[in-house]
C-alpha cells in the first residue's frame, strides 16, 4: 500500500466519520427523510451533470445497473435513511460506533452464509469487535439511550452489510472519473426516489431554517455525499475492496472525536474502551481477510 493510498484512506475515514455529527445537526431542524431525499437529489444531479459534461453517458452494463439499484436502495435509502431517523433520539457518537461495525457484519455473514474461512485472528477480531459494540450499546442503553433508535442504527448497518456482500464492489464503472461520477450520481438519485416515496406519504414535513442547518446540509452534499464517495471508489480501484475496508477501523475514533468536538457529546471511559476494542476488532478482521 503506497503513501497516496494511505492518504486517501485517512481522508475518506475522516469524511465518512464526520457525516454522523452533521446529520445530527440536520435532523434537529428538518424532517430526516425529506432532508436526506433532497440531499441525494442535489448530490446526484450535480454528479450526473458533471459526468455528462466530461463525456460520460448512462450506458451501463446490467451488473452496473444492478449495483445502482442495490446500493441506491440499501446504502443510500435504507442505511442512511434509518440512521437519519435514529439520530433524532440517538447521539452521533453511538450511531457512528454501530455503523462502523459494518465490516464485522460483512465478515460474519460471509463466514456464516458463504462458508468463507476466517483464520484465528479474524475470529478473534469478530468476537472483540462485537463485544466492543455490545459494551458501548449496553452502557448507553443503561444511561437512557433510546432502544428504538439503537435498533434502527443496527438495522441500517445490517442493510449496508448485505449490500456490500451482494455486490462486493460497485467500482466497475466506465473508465475514468467521469464514469465513476455517473454511477455514483445514479445511485444517489435512486436513493432519493426511494426516500421520497416513503417521506412524502408517511413523514410530517418540518423545517426550521438556521445557519447551522444550512452549513451542515451543504457540508453533507459536498463532503460525505460526493467527495468521500469518489475517494472510496478510487481507493477500491487502487488497492482493492478488502485492503480499502481496513481504513474503517479508524471510524470509531474519528466519529466519536468529531461528535465530542462539534456537538459537545460526553464520552465516558467505557465508551473510549469500547471504541478501542471495536477498532482493534475491525483491524484484525480486515488484516485476516487480506489475500496472502
Amino acid at each position: 500500500m503506497d503513501l497516496r493510498a494511505i492518504g486517501m484512506g485517512l481522508i475518506f475515514a475522516l469524511m465518512w466519520s464526520s457525516a454522523f455529527a452533521t446529520a445530527r445537526v440536520i435532523v434537529a431542524d428538518a424532517a430526516p427523510l425529506h432532508a436526506l431525499a433532497l440531499r441525494f437529489a442535489i448530490s446526484g444531479l450535480l454528479a450526473v451533470a458533471a459526468a455528462w459534461a466530461m463525456g460520460a453517458r448512462p450506458r451501463l452494463a446490467p451488473a452496473q445497473w444492478r449495483s445502482v439499484a442495490v446500493f441506491g436502495l440499501l446504502q443510500n435509502a435504507a442505511y442512511l435513511g434509518l440512521n437519519f431517523i435514529a439520530m433524532q433520539w440517538v447521539e452521533a457518537s453511538l450511531a457512528v460506533i454501530i455503523a462502523a461495525s459494518m465490516p464485522l457484519m460483512v465478515a460474519a455473514l460471509s463466514w456464516a452464509l458463504r462458508g468463507e474461512r476466517l483464520p484465528l485472528l479474524g475470529l478473534a477480531g469478530l468476537a472483540a469487535g462485537f463485544a466492543g459494540v455490545g459494551l458501548i450499546m449496553g452502557t448507553r442503553l443503561g444511561g437512557g439511550a433510546d432502544p428504538f433508535g439503537v435498533l434502527l442504527c443496527v438495522a441500517g448497518a445490517l442493510g449496508l452489510a448485505i449490500a456490500t456482500l451482494t455486490l462486493r464492489s460497485a467500482s466497475g464503472a466506465q473508465g475514468g472519473v467521469a464514469g465513476l461520477l455517473m454511477v455514483v450520481g445514479l445511485q444517489m438519485l435512486a436513493g432519493s426516489v426511494a426516500l421520497a416515496m416513503v417521506a412524502l406519504p408517511f413523514e410530517t414535513p418540518r423545517l426550521t431554517l438556521t445557519p447551522e442547518l444550512v452549513a451542515a446540509f451543504a457540508y453533507q452534499i459536498a463532503i460525505p455525499g460526493l467527495a468521500a464517495t469518489l475517494i472510496w471508489f478510487a481507493l477500491v480501484r487502487r488497492i482493492g475492496p478488502t485492503r480499502a475496508a481496513t481504513f474503517h477501523f479508524l471510524n470509531p475514533a474519528f466519529g466519536t472525536a468529531i461528535a465530542a468536538a462539534l456537538l459537545g457529546e460526553r464520552l465516558g471511559l467505557l465508551d473510549l474502551v469500547g471504541s478501542a476494542v471495536v477498532a482493534g476488532g475491525i483491524l484484525a478482521v480486515q488484516i485476516s481477510r487480506r489475500p496472502q
